[in-house]
């Protein structure tokens, strides 16, 4: 009973010795890549949602996550709803992989020699992962929501937006500076909901080892798959929907192209200021529920594929066949 307390009390991987960072790279590469694939037409809608501005009459010309999705797999098909996944996808690997193993290697650190680890230790890991994860994701963001968002503003009628066109243009004309634009935006967002989502995390999956109604944690040191994608499923969904306002705002200002007749912003506080003024409050929920739709399973099957133990496999089958 004391080796399951400790085990699921301490950390999201429970601690050992040493810290083994090439298994847990392995580990949040395949849960990134998996994660992306299953549930990207859902960010596109999501994306797109968000970034509608009321037109000149007041209209919206997507009335609802539905009605998005149905317009746009009407207008651009399968492959229209995978539009800027490709950038996603190969970004997503050293994304996830710095997410995942940052949170993990911190917690092992702020772990006391008893094996507890505190509220605040919890907070900081999980602040520090996303903060360290914006090197790649506000890049990675910048690109795909161009892609996303071309069937909205009508640009992929008039040309063909691409994720290496656009990062070559932007760094010829603002240098690399010019692909992290939304920079500040994105770590609010990021190292908000990653400061939230990860002590959440892991206070789910302990309740529900520690309940083990199933006996699957029975004699297990790790977590199991179900486990963990519960615990990921529910802990995204709420810091999802936390940091919305912080996305929305994100979003607006990375996209590029506006659609005729809608409103540029300068900043963080400027476009606060005038999405509060135009639309009100409700316009920094928007897409709040397809959002949840997104990371919600997103973290669920990242987390739950990250605990799976492949890149221990891995790593022990190559040390094996030395």
């Amino acid at each position: 009973m004391k080796q399951t307390e400790k085990s699921v009390d301490v950390s999201v991987t429970p601690p050992t010795p040493r810290f083994f960072p090439l298994p847990k790279v392995i580990n949040g590469a395949i849960a990134g890549i998996v994660g992306v694939t299953c549930v990207f037409p859902i960010d596109l809608v999501k994306t797109r949602l968000q970034n509608q501005q009321p037109m000149p009459n007041g209209e919206l010309y997507y009335k609802s996550l539905y009605d998005c999705a149905k317009k746009t797999f009407k207008n651009e098909r399968f492959l229209g709803m995978y539009r800027g996944s490709a950038v996603n996808l190969l970004l997503i690997t050293p994304e996830k992989a710095l997410k995942l193993v940052v949170n993990d290697y911190l917690r092992y650190k702020f772990t006391n020699k008893n094996g507890v680890l505190s509220s605040g230790g919890a907070i900081v890991s999980g602040a520090g992962a996303g903060l360290c994860q914006i090197i790649v994701t506000t890049p990675m963001e910048l690109l795909k929501i161009q892609q996303q968002d071309a069937g909205r503003s009508g640009a992929a009628k008039s040309e063909r937006i691409t994720a290496t066109g656009t990062a070559l243009k932007l760094i010829r004309e603002k240098g690399i500076l010019g692909i992290y634009k939304g920079f500040r935006a994105t770590a609010l967002r990021d190292v908000t909901f990653s400061a939230i989502y990860f002590p959440l995390f892991a206070i789910f999956n302990e309740k529900l080892i520690s309940a083990d109604v199933t006996g699957l944690a029975k004699g297990l040191d790790q977590p199991v798959f179900i486990y963990s994608l519960c615990a990921g499923i529910a802990a995204g969904g709420i810091a999802s929907l936390s940091v919305n306002p912080f996305d929305v705002v994100k979003t607006r200002l990375q996209t590029l192209k506006k659609a005729e007749g809608e409103i540029s912003y300068s900043g963080i506080v400027d476009c606060f200021t005038k999405v509060y003024g135009k639309e009100g409050w409700r316009a920094f929920f928007k897409g709040g529920f397809c959002r949840i739709l997104v990371i919600a399973p997103l973290f669920g099957i990242a987390q739950g594929v990250y605990f799976l133990g492949i890149g221990e496999s891995i790593v022990d089958f190559f040390s094996k066949s030395k």
